[in-house]
């Protein structure tokens, strides 16, 4: 009975944890408001000085330099001598599955099994995570969420982050399946013959089996997508009818050359929109990607290189390089100590090596929506679009200057506290410090 009662004290502590204190969604914004006076960095590579955003109903109705603002009682925030951007987008992320990885109770980003194309990480997102409201005071209001394990872990979604629950906070559902790509590189142990250890397999061979698998499950869900009456409903491969109508995208974590190679053979064979995510060694077959139309997704800038011979610095030169090869390309950042909230300083390394800063800005607002499917409602500051916008007091690049002091996602501004600012303002009255 003891150990029973100390099972359910501790759920509920950490239930309690990962509940929300006092930072509330807002409202839908109604009716006018203006954002004047800003330097407004569009996110298509155009900077508009001394510039004015009209909002209405959430949406982004005009924005320039000759705008009239009625004299009625409307909502104008002067941000005069600050930066405007569009709200900045993590495009892959366990955000809101995954709390505490050490805490088996918070994580629900894995489901058991190989091929999990029916899973979908929406229903498992947890809008009341603390993480969350700290990449908010980071610029990044919205998320791709994806699932992980298995070979294909499932579908991923985009969310915005003011929610109450996730059919509230759902931007785009089950826009991507995700493909685990093995990796195939033999790497063997160089003890296991003084040890005595018995060397698996070859990882590259097993590799490709398992990748022949996985070819051949797609044939068979498109011989079963084919079919106008069904004996029996297969729910793996009605989850997968957006691969072939193009409504969804394939979604292929791989890092090596020969790796990008398989994955232009599934663009080739079944004609799928593929993304590639990691794809550190992109930038040797740049022409390759562009040709079949793939996109890439960088998951890491402060990374060593993949292969011993490469340059130190050749993790900082990849977006550049897929810039230069015509690669529509997102970063991301998925540091886990971190938890993402590095985004906009990532793409600031990048604006370091090779990239201008409107095009490392691109690279975490416009293009990662164009990758994610939802540009035509996010991703630049221009008309008809939501106004997820974000406002910093310097460069929202550089770690040093970029203070966010207004966020709106819908035109609704958002609470910008978090559990780090609570904290120190708590720590700060326990020693008087002023």
């Amino acid at each position: 009975m003891k150990k029973l009662l100390s099972i359910i004290t501790g759920c509920a502590f950490a239930l309690q944890l990962q509940a929300q204190d006092n930072v509330y969604p807002m409202p839908a914004q109604k009716g006018l408001l203006f954002i004047t006076n800003g330097t407004v960095h569009v996110g298509n590579g155009q900077v508009i000085e001394n510039a004015t955003i009209k909002v209405i109903n959430g949406k982004i109705e005009q924005v320039g330099t000759n705008i009239a603002i009625p004299m009625d009682d409307v909502k104008v925030f002067n941000v005069k001598g600050k930066h405007v951007y569009p709200g900045l987008i993590l495009p892959n992320t366990n955000l809101g599955l995954v709390e505490t990885p050490t805490v088996r109770a918070t994580s629900d980003a894995v489901e058991l099994g190989e091929y999990n194309s029916n899973i979908r990480s929406i229903v498992a997102y947890n809008t009341d995570s603390k993480i969350t409201n700290t990449l908010r005071s980071n610029g990044i209001l919205l998320a791709s969420v994806v699932p992980e394990g298995g070979i294909i872990s499932g579908s991923s979604s985009v969310v915005q982050l003011d929610a109450w629950n996730w059919e509230d906070a759902a931007y785009k559902m089950d826009n991507g399946i995700h493909y685990n790509m093995p990796q195939l590189f033999n790497r063997p142990n160089p003890f296991a013959a003084f040890f005595g250890i018995q060397q698996p397999q070859d990882p590259v061979k097993r590799g490709l089996e398992q990748i022949e698998q996985v070819k051949q499950f797609f044939r068979e869900a498109k011989a079963y997508l084919a079919e106008s009456n069904h004996a029996a409903t297969n729910i793996k491969f009605e989850a997968l009818r957006g691969l072939f109508d193009k409504k969804q995208k394939l979604f292929i974590h791989c890092d090596l050359v020969k790796e990008i190679l398989i994955a232009a053979d599934f663009v080739k064979e079944f004609g799928f929109d593929v993304v590639l995510v990691g794809a550190s060694e992109s930038w040797q077959v740049a022409g390759l990607i562009k040709q079949h139309n793939m996109a890439v997704i960088i998951n890491q800038a402060h990374n060593l290189p993949t292969m011993m011979d490469d340059d130190i610095d050749q993790p900082f030169k990849l977006a550049s390089a897929l810039q230069n090869a015509g690669v529509l390309f997102a970063i991301n950042d998925d540091d886990g100590n971190t938890h993402s909230r590095n985004l906009a300083f990532n793409a600031g390394t990048y604006a370091t090596y090779g990239l201008t800063k409107e095009q490392a800005l691109s690279a975490i607002t416009l293009n990662t929506a164009k990758i994610l499917g939802i540009a035509d409602k996010t991703g630049s500051i221009e008309a008809g679009k939501d106004a997820n916008i974000v406002v910093s007091e310097g460069d929202i690049l550089d770690m040093r200057s970029s203070i966010i002091t207004h966020a709106f996602i819908q035109g609704r501004m958002i609470s910008l506290d978090d559990k780090h600012k609570q904290l120190n303002e708590r720590y700060k009255h326990k020693y008087g410090i002023k």
